[in-house]
């Protein structure tokens, strides 16, 4: 374990369950970024959660003392935003999500359409209504592409508590249209991709760090990148055996990684 870490230049941290749960900052993440900066290495935030903005992420962290540079936050709807911009330049979208999502997209000049768009895109919406739900559905139910953001089924709050995430919104959709979409969030490969391209570095010198096995350890699958499970958020230590997503590594919270940076 300490040889592994001790070859990592860059961690890249999930938010909910790894550094804090909803409102609540975990009391070892600012001994852990702390001891990140004085060892000469870097760390990212990446989040699934697509409900909010880059701006209102860097908002919390500030709230919480944590201040960082805006390329340090990264978010799932980026990833899908990279790839629109890349691939489907001129389409028209329909995104099913928050405002804080539509300003997202906004920024970056993607067009919007409530009658008949290109692509369908499906984000976690703390909004959602039924009139967005059967549009979407329409929509897709006539062909039109389907991207979905972030394949999570549940997002973690205080006092151990989970509220319905993308990935559930997407099963919904699912029962009536028979078509679940492609997902741009952890774990896709694409996620993967920008995190090595924002970032720089090689896959041998990154480390993702996070509480989740179907997202956050899953996008290292076969590449070079390190995956550590916290079991600090969503996976207890009951479900590691059950899964056949496995860590390279297991702490139970970024302490764990901070004693080996320091030693």
């Amino acid at each position: 374990m300490k040889e592994k870490i001790n070859n990592i230049k860059c961690f890249i941290l999930d938010m909910d369950g790894t550094i804090y749960l909803g409102k609540d900052l975990f009391d070892f993440t600012p001994e852990f970024l702390k001891t990140v900066k004085k060892t000469n290495r870097e760390y990212y935030f990446f989040t699934n959660n697509s409900s909010k903005s880059q701006e209102s992420y860097i908002n919390k962290l500030k709230n919480m003392n944590i201040i960082i540079e805006p390329k340090q936050m990264m978010i799932s709807s980026h990833v899908i935003i990279k790839h629109l911009k890349e691939n489907y330049k001129g389409k028209t979208v329909y995104v099913v999500g928050t405002k804080s999502l539509l300003d997202e997209f906004r920024k970056s000049n993607i067009n919007f359409e409530d009658e008949n768009p290109d692509i369908v895109i499906i984000g976690f919406d703390t909004s959602l209504t039924y009139e967005k739900l059967e549009k979407a559905c329409n929509f897709i139910r006539n062909g039109k592409i389907y991207f979905g953001i972030n394949p999570d089924l549940n997002c973690p709050m205080e006092r151990n508590t989970l509220i319905p995430d993308c990935g559930s919104m997407a099963r919904l959709i699912e029962s009536s249209t028979n078509r679940l979409p492609e997902f741009f969030g952890k774990p896709s490969h694409y996620t993967l991709e920008y995190i090595i391209e924002k970032t720089g570095y090689k896959e041998n010198e990154i480390a993702i760090v996070g509480d989740r096995l179907y997202t956050d350890i899953a996008v290292t699958k076969d590449s070079d990148v390190l995956s550590i499970l916290v079991l600090s958020g969503e996976t207890q230590k009951s479900d590691i055996g059950k899964s056949s997503i496995q860590p390279d590594i297991v702490v139970n919270s970024l302490a764990d990684i901070t004693k080996v940076l320091q030693s």
